[in-house]
Parts: structure tokens; C-alpha cells; sequence
């Protein structure tokens, strides 16, 4: 089994990431599989940013 590595992101990373979703309307699977991302990752930063 190997051991899984917590990667950290910038908040900058994030911001644009969550603006191709929330200003260019793209879909959060479209946008987090060419980022290398899961669309989960992305759900919970557009969650948070939006709180």
C-alpha cells in the first residue's frame, strides 16, 4: 500500500480555477480533469469561496 501525498495548492492556483467555472461557465468535471484535480476538490473550493 503506498501512502498518499497531500498536495497544496496556492490560493491564487484556486482562484483560477473556481473563475473558469463561476465567470466563463464551464462545468466543475470539465474544468478539474485537465487541472489534474478531482471534481470534488474543486466543489469544496467554490463552496468555501463562496461562503
Amino acid at each position: 500500500m503506498t501512502k498518499r501525498i497531500n498536495r497544496s495548492y496556492t490560493s491564487e492556483c484556486k482562484q483560477e480555477a473556481m473563475a473558469l467555472v463561476a465567470e466563463q461557465g464551464y462545468s466543475v468535471p470539465k474544468t478539474a480533469a485537465p487541472l489534474g484535480i478531482t471534481d470534488k476538490l474543486l466543489y469544496i473550493w467554490t463552496a468555501k469561496f463562496e461562503a
